[in-house]
């Protein structure tokens, strides 16, 4: 655990309602949640007896899973003597879907273990609704014969949601059938290609159920998922918030990540808890916040303020109110640039990027198709019309993200274009309607076969290269890397692979970049942003002997999920009312991601929107703590390289 939130732990206590354990690495966390349960599995075993376990699907318990498998092939831990009890399920559902909790337990855990089969148990989404209620008893029953659920393994959704129990579920409410919210079906809408696709109802153990348990562990993983983390922890207990019951069981340990953790008080403002350690970044988001508190600019705060808010401490430790104001407006002032590239022939001494060389050679790694002009699409704009020499590298096909009939209107229009100019017709027409016969039968949330998904990929590529020109890149200059952990025509990805890391790595040799912009967005919900950077990451350690690298600089940027605190940002670059309208342009190009996004998420606005919100309100925020009023700004961190 990072020594700085040990240090703060102890303060936090009386803020914290539940025992909060905070992890800079997901490995580190999922291995020790899997040692804890394959001690528990041992020691029942020397006694003879069963463990009783309650597992979760979705994407937060997988490395726990893949450290079960592991400890299992490699280091002789058995689970004859296991008993599962999935939390949840959706309904009606097959079992064999791509979606199916069923399905999911067994490619991820049952098929690579020694597990009994009588002794996992798992919801049927396909049973009878006359059948349920029955279905349930038996479900409760089966737990109570079993001895009850030794330890209970729990995720938790965007509304405080544990196993599928949504808001107002009664505490004392056992195993069910219950109707999903739209916030949840919203939120589903990606596993399933769509929200009119997602299940209207889910199986789930009740809050009861899971308050039985003698063992509770919760996780969670990534920014998505910390406003949720600070209301269950900090916050009373609420029936509004379903995982705030937690707080009533005496057993119970929430496991997380630091981003998921970046609500918390004592991450986000440590000086209110306790002594803090006054680096020049906590320096800058406590000034930061006075002056959020406080409706004043940096340069009006006073020594007064500074006391009467907790941070008399930084006052005794740095110097007068004056000297700290006057440090943090010159460095917020300094990381604000029109020149993202470096400006030639100027003093570079206080500003973010280097004035030499110049022109620079520049990569820009999108993870989908659309993400360089959604996140940076007025600073890819800016670095093409300041002459330098840029790349956009996109990372994944984003074929997935098509819709069927988005496909079968392009399709539609090569029929059409080769009957016109009579060039290939008959093959047109046939693969206009082969394709008509493949969706009309393919099934709701089904993958795509190799022709279709080809089709989609080349409606994301055609997009990709409009948006490009209109922003003078030359086609030649667009990189599509079709990263093989992508390419499986399903939500669900494969890990990041040595081919994945071998492509960023081939790319990067030949262009020798001396700038880099990647996206280091992990709050996207569906992970692959995340991959994306993990094969940039490889890629530039396996690097970092090359001559070029010792002088390249690598950008993090954000995507639509979510902006980076001004007060970490170390690049900020306006733009004008014209460069906003620019930006917005090339997000259009993007047509087949326009109006109704295919994953929006749980948020409803299109991706332009966000987008332009986003960089619009970072502006008042600059402006509020007393810069230039700016129409918009986009923000970057500098990610460091290693030696």
């Amino acid at each position: 655990m990072n020594n700085r939130l040990i240090q703060t732990a102890e303060y936090a206590k009386h803020l914290e309602r539940m025992n909060v354990s905070i992890f800079s690495n997901v490995e580190v966390a999922s291995k020790l949640v899997a040692k804890e349960i394959a001690k528990a599995i041992d020691k029942k075993t020397s006694k003879n007896e069963n463990c009783v376990l309650g597992l979760p699907a979705g994407s937060t318990p997988v490395q726990v899973y893949n450290e079960l498998v592991e400890l299992h092939k490699n280091h002789n831990l058995s689970f004859k003597n296991v008993i599962v009890f999935n939390t949840d399920e959706f309904y009606p559902i097959d079992t064999n879907s791509l979606q199916s909790r069923y399905r999911y337990m067994y490619e991820y855990l049952f098929d690579h273990v020694d597990i009994k089969k009588q002794n996992i148990h798992l919801f049927d989404g396909s049973i009878a609704k006359e059948h349920i209620a029955d279905f349930c008893n038996k479900y409760e029953e089966d737990i109570e014969k079993a001895g009850g659920i030794d330890i209970q393994i729990l995720g938790v959704d965007g509304a405080g949601q544990i196993g599928a129990n949504e808001p107002g579920s009664s505490i004392n409410s056992r195993t069910r059938v219950l109707s999903l919210n739209n916030s949840t079906r919203v939120g589903k809408a990606s596993d399933f290609y769509g929200e009119e696709n997602v299940p209207l109802y889910c199986f789930t153990v009740g809050l009861g159920t899971i308050l039985s348990a003698k063992r509770i562990i919760l996780m969670a993983w990534g920014e998505s998922k910390a406003k949720i983390i600070k209301r269950l922890v900090e916050e009373k207990q609420n029936d509004l918030v379903p995982a705030s019951c937690l707080q009533s069981h005496p057993n119970t340990s929430v496991i997380i990540d630091e981003a998921a953790a970046a609500q918390l008080t004592r991450l986000r403002t440590p000086w209110l808890v306790g002594n803090c350690k006054w680096s020049d970044k906590m320096i800058k988001r406590a000034v930061f916040w006075l002056c959020e508190k406080l409706n004043k600019p940096i340069l009006k705060l006073t020594l007064q303020d500074y006391n009467d808010n907790c941070m008399n401490d930084l006052i005794t430790e740095r110097g007068t109110a004056y000297d700290i104001n006057i440090k943090v407006f010159n460095e917020l002032q300094h990381t604000i640039t029109g020149w993202p590239g470096g400006k030639p022939n100027a003093d570079d001494s206080t500003r973010p990027e280097r004035a030499k060389p110049y022109p620079k050679r520049v990569v820009i790694f999108s993870p989908h198709p659309d993400d360089d002009v959604i996140s940076m699409g007025g600073t890819l704009a800016r670095l093409s019309e300041q002459g330098h020499d840029v790349h956009v590298a996109y990372q994944t096909s984003g074929s997935i993200a098509v819709a069927d009939d988005e496909a079968v209107r392009f399709l539609d229009f090569v029929r059409d274009y080769s009957q016109i100019y009579e060039q290939d017709a008959n093959t047109a027409e046939k693969s206009y309607l082969n394709a008509l016969n493949i969706l009309k039968v393919k099934k709701p949330g089904e993958s795509d076969n190799d022709n279709i998904r080809e089709v989609k990929a080349a409606i994301r590529r055609g997009e990709a290269k409009a948006a490009c020109r209109f922003l003078n890149i030359a086609e030649d200059r667009t990189h599509f890397l079709n990263l093989p952990f992508y390419e499986t025509g399903t939500v669900k990805k494969k890990p990041i692979g040595e081919e994945d890391v071998q492509i960023v790595m081939k790319l990067l040799k030949k262009i020798k970049p001396h700038q880099i912009f990647a996206a280091g967005d992990l709050s996207d919900p569906h992970g692959t942003h995340r991959v994306c950077f993990q094969a940039i990451e490889e890629a530039l350690k396996r690097l970092k002997n090359e001559l070029w690298i010792k002088d390249c600089r690598v950008w993090l940027y954000r995507g639509a999920w979510q902006e980076w605190d001004v007060a970490e940002a170390e690049m900020a670059v306006p733009l004008s009312p014209t460069e906003v309208i620019i930006k917005r342009l090339a997000i259009y190009k993007h047509q087949s991601q326009k109006d109704r996004p295919l994953f929006p998420g749980t948020d409803s606005r299109e991706f332009w929107m966000r987008a332009e919100q986003r960089n619009e309100n970072t502006a008042k925020i600059f402006d509020r703590l007393g810069m230039a009023e700016y129409q918009a700004i986009e923000l970057f961190v500098q990610y460091k390289l290693e030696d």
